[in-house]
């Protein structure tokens, strides 16, 4: 690490423990801090958090001053120094250099699954379709993170199958990357007093908790007595002082719930700092298209989470409906990829056609391979930010990357061909593009005169 690394990570330490003594004062000078010590790249957010701090109405005052109140010190710590000082000021410069260097994408995360196995069947779960033996071994998930950091790849978030089945080896990673942040999402129903514990020894992990909204929602999805056992997981790393975030994915059948102000609300007074919004895709043979949101359905919610985001203190991210703000789709390493439990590395977690495997390719070989490359040398897929999946809202190109990357399904139990995806996707895409059309003209048109 450098001299000016190692000074931020000593200024962050010491800052931490001035806020945890009186966040009201001390907040805005740590901000006044950051904005001299960061660079330009950095200023947009670093001056949305200070006009946050410096304001007791904004809506999100509280919510930062609650970070400094009601978590642990050390975890807090850990993943403000991980995520500003490795994860931003060390790692995203070196990602630069080797888009650069190498002329491919390098991502800024990378989604892997420590296992296929879940002790849940989900309807509609994409990775139902693995099955549940497949798992990437620990010094095989140890290889990837010392390969990623060494290109600029300081945050690793954990899907499955259920992650939590390989708790020990998670908690193993967490100390000997401890530079890096993990974040994972997980069904919740693992979650116990003793892993919370290690949650707070470590300090580097973040749950993200899967929820389709109220329990009638949850559990038609997930199985009887989740939501329930989902509520006792989120209470008790509460009552631990960890931070977590939620998971959500909205469909045809959950909208209403998942979709609510209620929900919303709920989300916030059990304690979750975030929120994932995901779209639901029709991945695998077996998907059940009437759970794909009608247009009516995707508008409310892109309506919904606008307005509470800007009125309620929860961060709050729609995948889909995001685009805008990191210009367009950020699959093939743009700035994700996922690497799934057999090895193979996909462009997206919901878009399973690979031409490599980290077990044959080091990372920086599979990035540059030409499905990657199809990524790379077509994003973005639609000037239209609310059409940004070359899967979902593109019909055909999906397919049209595959064939031309000469790429395979790696679904192991029930390959699709990219050509059966997309045509399970060819009615949403005709009946969402008017939609889409008129929707992005009226922020377009919204930004222009604000």
């Amino acid at each position: 690490m450098n001299i000016k690394m190692s000074m931020a990570k000593y200024g962050l330490d010491k800052m931490v423990d001035q806020i945890y003594e009186d966040p009201g004062h001390a907040l805005p000078k740590v901000m006044d801090w950051a904005e001299k010590f960061a660079g330009d790249s950095y200023q947009g957010q670093i001056g949305t958090i200070k006009k946050i701090v410096n304001n007791p109405e904004d809506p999100y005052y509280g919510m930062i001053q609650k970070i400094f109140t009601d978590l642990d010190r050390n975890v807090v710590k850990k993943l403000l120094i991980n995520f500003f000082v490795y994860a931003n000021l060390a790692g995203y410069p070196l990602l630069e250099e080797n888009r650069k260097k190498y002329n491919c994408n390098i991502p800024w995360t990378i989604l892997l699954d420590p296992t296929s196995a879940c002790n849940l069947h989900c309807t509609g779960c994409w990775a139902a379709e693995y099955g549940n033996k497949l798992n990437l071994s620990y010094d095989e998930i140890d290889s990837i993170i010392q390969q990623g950091k060494e290109l600029g790849i300081y945050m690793y978030i954990y899907t499955g199958g259920e992650p939590m089945v390989r708790k020990h080896d998670l908690i193993r990673l967490c100390e000997k990357h401890d530079d890096c942040v993990f974040l994972c999402f997980t069904n919740g129903t693992l979650i116990d007093e003793n892993f919370a514990d290690e949650m707070l020894r470590v300090g580097n992990f973040v749950p993200a908790i899967s929820l389709e909204g109220f329990e009638g929602a949850t559990d038609s999805r997930r199985g009887l007595g989740v939501y329930d056992h989902v509520l006792k997981a989120m209470r008790l790393l509460k009552e631990k002082r960890l931070p977590f975030g939620i998971s959500a994915c909205y469909t045809s059948a959950n909208y209403e719930s998942i979709s609510s102000e209620e929900f919303y609300d709920l989300m916030i007074s059990e304690g979750a700092y975030f929120v994932w919004f995901f779209h639901y895709m029709p991945v695998g043979n077996d998907a059940d298209l009437s759970l794909l949101p009608t247009p009516e359905q995707r508008i409310g919610m892109i309506r919904k989470i606008r307005r509470y985001r800007a009125e309620k203190p929860l961060f709050a991210m729609d995948f889909q409906n995001d685009a805008e703000y990191v210009e367009g789709c950020i699959a093939g390493g743009r700035r994700y990829l996922h690497i799934n439990a057999n090895g193979d590395v996909d462009p997206c977690v919901f878009i399973h056609y690979s031409d490599s495997n980290i077990r044959e390719k080091t990372l920086l070989e599979a990035l540059q391979s030409p499905m990657m490359m199809q990524y790379h040398d077509n994003i973005p897929f639609n000037d239209n930010m609310l059409k940004p999946c070359p899967m979902l809202e593109n019909s055909g190109k999906l397919a049209e990357m595959v064939r031309a990357a000469k790429a395979h399904s790696t679904d192991l139990q029930s390959p699709q061909t990219a050509e059966a995806l997309c045509a399970n996707t060819k009615e949403y895409a005709e009946n969402w593009a008017p939609a889409a059309d008129k929707m992005w003209e009226e922020l377009t048109k919204g930004k222009q005169q604000g």
